[in-house]
């Protein structure tokens, strides 16, 4: 155990016991250095990336008659899209309200069409496994009754 904690930590098992030596443990340190920012990388940094980049495509596809939720809560339909701002109609009232694009956290009707097409996907994948289920009993039963005729 002491070693291990002193190949961590720099030292070498020599030092330990009062031999000096020049041990590879500067080296080691700056490989286990790099993995560790590599994973650090691949595990926060890529998918943080990857949830702005799908996030600006959002607000950058906004279109009129979209119903979207600010990142404050306030929800309504989209009534214009400028450059860098976006006026969303809310409530019955329909009270009118500026706000940046980056204000925009959700676009509701396009996660509607997604769960719809998600479930429709879904329904078609099932439907086919039925339908390669049954086209296969009836197979069965087709050959079942020719092999019953024959004998």
């Amino acid at each position: 155990m002491d070693f291990f904690a002193l190949n961590m930590f720099g030292g070498s098992a020599g030092a330990a016991s009062g031999e000096s030596g020049t041990g590879g443990n500067g080296f080691s340190m700056i490989i286990l250095l790099v993995v560790m920012v590599g994973v650090m990388y691949l595990t926060m940094i890529r998918p943080q990336k990857k949830r702005q980049k799908e996030e600006r495509a959002m607000r950058d596809n906004l279109q009129i008659g979209d119903e979207v939720t600010t990142i404050g809560g306030i929800m309504g339909r989209v009534v214009t899209v400028k450059e860098d701002s976006v006026i969303i109609e809310t409530g019955a009232d329909r009270t009118k309200l500026r706000f940046t694009r980056t204000a925009i956290a959700i676009n509701n009707t396009a996660q509607e069409k997604m769960e719809a097409e998600r479930e429709a996907a879904k329904k078609a994948q099932e439907e086919a496994k039925a339908g390669r289920a049954s086209s296969a009993a009836k197979e069965r039963k087709k050959s079942r009754k020719k092999d019953s005729g024959e004998e």
